[in-house]
């Protein structure tokens, strides 16, 4: 029930009293002048104290509305469950504050019982942390999020798979009115320390590189000398890249992915034969304001190049401008389909795909505002998130396993082994891997780049996944930063996708001072910030 609806509800609870004792005359009471005047008193006292006390738990759910943990949460959180659960369900129906409604305690999303918190300790020293935005959609948070933690854990036995949500106010929502707890970010961080966790690896199930992908690497960043290594992996879509045409492995296999599903789930043949029937699917994001909103631009040009021509991209905030749900009914208009299915662009399906999307009751919902345009025969809803698409998950577990890669040859490199031997002057190609998910050469390279060797020299060419690293600086942050140090200049590289793409990217010529062995490689951004990294270039084939 929305609030809107909510609020006349509440008013004809509040009045059923009244009505009952003071217009139908069929009571005792109402017969006489002064029995009615207590009748309609002790209506009105027991009105305000049903008010009251559902104005109470509204401002105990307002209280654990908010984004910080405190010592007090699970006090707080505890006693909100006690205090709704003490209600009648006329006092229920009252409930409503700056956050809080009846829904927050009594909406049913499902069996909390079936999902698995993810907060045990006895980790062992290795770790895959999971992170995400989270849900308090029981059924969703089952599905979608504990789908892709079943598949990081199916696919790496020998690691502990661990559970973070980054969303303090859903954390507090599901500790509430289920008695589940889960670890947010830095909760999660200190029981790895807490329990001697060595190796750690963060892979994200964000959708991208947004702000939330942001905060988790600065959370990151604080405890990352508490480990020997760690390392955050790649979100879903992968690269961002600068321009809107831009593409990549990870978008396609994505775009895929999540059409395939649709057009099943629709029941038709295929998408071109759902193309042939008037159909078309628009899948739903959630939008940005951060600079990585371009992404859902390429998610749309990504549709368009593998031809996808009855599939539209949107974004419940609107950004980008294009994504907005008007700008969405236009394209679908103005292409010619009369039917359409909207789905979520989202890791989960919960709040918004069920509300934002999918209410009925809801005029600003994008089925009201599509059914509202007058311009489709039909409108049908998938709430379904892309946690529980298996494509997807395999994604995920791919990002994971690069992300061990790098700590695997970061290890290799650090142990107190022999100096290799020289290499013989030549051509090889090598691999070369890093500290960091953000920054590896480009995907059409399998990981490695061109060594050449002369004169006991060496020289590791790399082609970067777009234009955004400026320069590179074979050393320190701090010293690329000085007069008179040697920066590392860009080539103009062309690199050639497995789809027959080809795309110009930055390149480098690196000085490498050993093989199999880390050294640092500061790298410069579009935005002029420095950023200090640890490479290692290995197993070198010669050409």
């Amino acid at each position: 029930m929305k609030k809107g609806n909510l609020r006349i509800f509440c008013a004809a609870v509040a009045c059923a009293g009244l009505v009952m004792a003071g217009c139908g005359g069929s009571t005792p009471a109402a017969k006489t002048g002064a029995a009615g005047g207590e009748s309609t008193e002790a209506a009105a006292e027991q009105a305000a104290a049903d008010q009251a006390a559902a104005d109470h738990v509204a401002e105990l759910i307002d209280a654990i509305y908010v984004q910080e943990r405190t010592d007090k949460t699970d006090e707080q959180c505890a006693e909100a469950k006690k205090a709704w659960d003490a209600l009648t369900d006329a006092q229920k129906a009252l409930v409503h504050g700056e956050n809080a409604d009846p829904e927050y305690f009594g909406r049913d999303t499902g069996d909390a019982s079936k999902d698995d918190p993810g907060n045990g300790d006895n980790i062992g020293e290795k770790e895959i942390l999971a992170v995400s935005f989270g849900t308090s959609f029981n059924d969703s948070r089952t599905e979608d999020i504990g789908g892709i933690e079943k598949a990081l854990a199916v696919a790496y036995p020998d690691w502990s798979v661990r559970r973070a949500f980054t969303a303090q106010i859903i954390l507090n929502h599901i500790e509430a009115r289920d008695g589940e707890k889960i670890d947010n970010m830095d909760q999660a961080l200190q029981r790895a320390v807490d329990n001697g966790v060595k190796e750690l690896v963060v892979q994200p199930t964000h959708l991208m590189h947004g702000a939330e992908y942001d905060e988790l690497c600065a959370s990151v960043d604080k405890v990352r000398d508490k480990f020997a290594s760690v390392t955050v992996a790649e979100p879903l879509l992968g690269e961002v890249g600068e321009d809107k045409m831009v593409v990549n492995g990870d978008k396609e296999a994505v775009a895929k992915a999540v059409t395939a599903q649709a057009v099943k789930t629709a029941g038709s043949a295929s998408l071109d034969a759902a193309a042939s029937d008037g159909t078309a699917f628009v899948f739903m994001g959630h939008g940005t304001s951060h600079e990585a909103q371009i992404t859902y631009d390429q998610m749309q040009a990504q549709m368009d190049a593998l031809g996808y021509k009855n599939v539209f991209i949107g974004t419940v905030e609107g950004k980008p401008a294009d994504t907005a749900c008007e700008a969405v009914i236009g394209k679908v208009h103005d292409a010619g389909y009369r039917k359409v299915v909207l789905r979520p662009l989202m890791v989960v399906a919960g709040d918004h795909a069920n509300n934002d999307m999918a209410d009925a009751d809801d005029p600003d919902s994008w089925l009201s505002q599509f059914q509202a345009s007058g311009n489709f025969d039909r409108v049908d809803c998938q709430i379904e998130g892309m946690g529980r698409i298996p494509e997807i998950e395999e994604i995920y577990v791919s990002h994971t396993k690069a992300a061990m890669d790098g700590i695997s040859a970061s290890e290799a490199g650090s142990g107190n082994t022999a100096a290799p031997a020289a290499l013989e002057d030549g051509t090889y190609t090598a691999a070369f891997t890093t500290d960091s998910a953000m920054f590896h050469v480009n995907d059409a390279m399998d990981g490695k780049g061109t060594l050449t060797v002369s004169g006991g020299k060496m020289t590791i060419h790399i082609s970067l996944p777009s234009e955004n690293i400026v320069n590179l600086y074979p050393g320190k942050a701090e010293e690329a930063q000085k007069n008179g140090a040697q920066l590392l200049a860009p080539t103009k590289d062309e690199v050639k996708y497995s789809d027959g793409t080809v795309e110009t990217v930055n390149g480098f010529d690196v000085p490498v001072p050993a093989v199999g062995q880390e050294f640092d490689l500061a790298l410069l951004g579009t935005k002029g910030k420095w950023y200090d990294h640890r490479v290692m270039v290995s197993d070198p084939v010669k050409q």
